[in-house]
């Protein structure tokens, strides 16, 4: 649990407003969705995705194309954060929104369509790109499907912590002290280290003393 400070501001008057939040992340029982999807929808802002019943229309739009009953919604960002461009002042426009989708199932045979490298290599030409399904989305949310992007999730390796005993050394077991070290002679490294550092003092000493006496005019 965390408090936020959210800062918003008006689109024609561009007045700003602050209120602060207190959210609560609470991890999704099943973890993250292994299979997650990422669409660009061109004309919507990030605003008109957030409430509720806007949610609940795009997955039931996304169910159309994919064939899972367990999509959820895991996150929404504006196009403008991704390095999209300010709209120009026309009535209509939008910034775009990403709105990313997860399920444990598998894509869909249309979402590995889309992706492919024949589709990738169509946008690339400024043509629609392949789609073996009919556009649920339509007309309602209008998805660039140039822009889809798919992902798979790996698990991340969970590391086995240490098994912890009873603390009581079990019977018949006879303790066994570790190895005796043999005496190092120390008497070496201490006179280096005594000695080098008092005989370049000493030179030191004797090498400014000699400049300072007989370095002198007149001397």
């Amino acid at each position: 649990s965390a408090r936020w400070q959210v800062l918003a501001y008006d689109r024609q008057h561009y007045g700003t407003a602050a209120q602060e939040l207190s959210i609560t992340v609470t991890p999704a029982p099943d973890g993250e969705p292994p299979f997650q999807a990422e669409f660009l929808v061109g004309n919507r802002n990030v605003e008109e995705l957030l409430p509720a019943a806007a949610r609940e229309s795009f997955l039931v739009a996304t169910a159309g194309v994919w064939d899972q009953d367990d999509l959820l919604i895991v996150n929404i960002t504006s196009a403008l954060d991704r390095g999209g461009r300010v709209p120009l002042p026309i009535e209509g426009r939008r910034e775009g929104v990403l709105v990313k989708v997860g399920s444990q199932g598998a894509f869909s045979p249309c979402l590995a369509a889309a992706t492919s490298p024949q589709s990738r290599f169509r946008c690339s030409l400024g043509q629609q790109p392949l789609a073996s399904c009919y556009d649920t989305f339509a007309p309602r949310f209008s998805i660039r499907w140039c822009n889809l992007t798919l992902v798979q999730v790996r698990p991340s390796p969970v590391t086995p912590g240490p098994t912890w005993g009873s603390g009581v050394l079990e019977d018949g077991g006879d303790f066994q002290p570790p190895t005796e070290v043999a005496p190092q002679d120390l008497i070496p490294g201490f006179l280096v280290t005594l000695l080098v550092p008092l005989a370049v003092a000493l030179g030191l000493c004797l090498l400014l003393g000699h400049l300072m006496c007989c370095r002198r005019e007149g001397v």
